[in-house]
């Protein structure tokens, strides 16, 4: 059954009130419930009048309903009149159609009295969902001039920044993975490099596979590992598969289901990942592959995995990087979470755009 919150509470939708920062942190929290690769955004919806939810759902994907959509739907399955109740929507609701229909005109045709949502969509082709309502009577404000606690609206927001980003600049988040020894080798001397890190630290780098659109590797570590590149995240059944991309010109017979890039031009190819709907990729290797990409500002994220190792001699994990002096070092704000042996240290990097 949907939650219902205490009396006593000033009235959903009231500038101040605490109940629209309790429905929009439960918005939020549906939202990270949805898919976070594909074209689409994660998005929840609470539907909410006085102190009762009536209806609540999230984005599951694209070609799925929107979660606007869902949470009228959940309404109605619970015989539940959302007629002048208030709909709080982690983003703008869109006003275009698409695999689905305006989620806009949806709200209106359900009668609903007030939107409240807590980021204006940045995409060209969706927005307006908020003046289309506001022109059909329906009251329609962002989440802060509603009184939400701007804690909360920036979280909402959050989960939709990695998305916006690739909106504004028509490009995927790229995430750099490496596997390391603590002395920074990708590999022995004589090539060996399976395994490096635990098999704690595998099956986090298996989680991150199964969280993106797409996984690349350049054709040296393709031919040096043949590896499958799928994703098998222990406990999860049929997990989402990324697309597999091997990068560069050098000639290869690849098996089916993979993609050969004949390129070096990383930034055209990925701007035409974009262009497929992809929205996070990764970089698994090698060395030369995530140096080009560094060197040419396309990484958005580095995840480099450590195991306490060392091998002197091998092959260094960012050797191809043009940096000849301190001043021209990549820094960033890296965090620190520990993988059973081995860590994981995760850095976000700016881009040029």
């Amino acid at each position: 059954m949907p939650p219902r919150l205490r009396s006593g509470r000033r009235p959903l939708c009231t500038k101040g009130g605490t109940l629209l920062d309790n429905v929009l942190a439960r918005a939020t929290a549906l939202a990270l419930k949805g898919l976070n690769y594909g074209p689409n955004p994660r998005v929840g919806c609470v539907i909410y009048s006085g102190e009762k939810i009536l209806g609540e759902g999230y984005h599951k994907g694209a070609g799925t309903p929107h979660a606007e959509i869902a949470a009228l739907a959940d309404a109605n399955a619970k015989g539940n009149s959302v007629e002048k109740a208030c709909a709080v929507v982690t983003l703008e609701p869109c006003n275009h159609t698409g695999r689905t229909g305006p989620c806009s005109k949806a709200l209106a045709a359900a009668k609903i009295g007030k939107v409240i949502y807590a980021q204006k969509d940045p995409n060209p082709v969706a927005a307006g969902g908020a003046a289309y309502l506001s022109g059909a009577g329906i009251v329609a404000i962002d989440a802060l001039s509603a009184g939400a606690d701007p804690g909360l609206v920036k979280a909402a927001q959050d989960v939709t920044k990695v998305w916006r980003k690739v909106q504004e600049r028509h490009r995927p988040w790229v995430i750099a993975k490496v596997a390391q020894t603590l002395d920074g080798k990708v590999a022995a001397q004589d090539g060996s490099s399976q395994w490096i890190t635990s098999e704690g630290a595998r099956e986090h780098a298996h989680l991150l596979r199964a969280s993106v659109d797409a996984i690349c590797v350049g054709t040296k570590t393709y031919e040096a590992d043949l590896p499958r590149l799928t994703a098998r995240p222990k406990g999860i059944e049929n997990p989402h598969q990324p697309h597999r991309v091997v990068i560069g010109s050098s000639s290869l017979t690849l098996p089916d289901g993979f993609e050969h890039a004949k390129t070096h031009a990383l930034k055209s190819l990925f701007e035409e990942f974009f262009t497929r709907g992809y929205t996070r990729i990764l970089l698994e290797g090698g060395p030369t592959l995530i140096s080009a990409a560094l060197n040419a500002h396309l990484v958005d994220e580095l995840n480099v995995y450590v195991a306490p190792k060392i091998l002197g001699k091998g092959r260094p994990a960012f050797g191809g990087l043009n940096i000849t002096t301190l001043s021209e070092a990549i820094e960033g704000e890296a965090t620190l979470t520990r993988l059973g042996t081995n860590w994981l240290v995760k850095m976000p990097l700016k881009t040029k755009d």
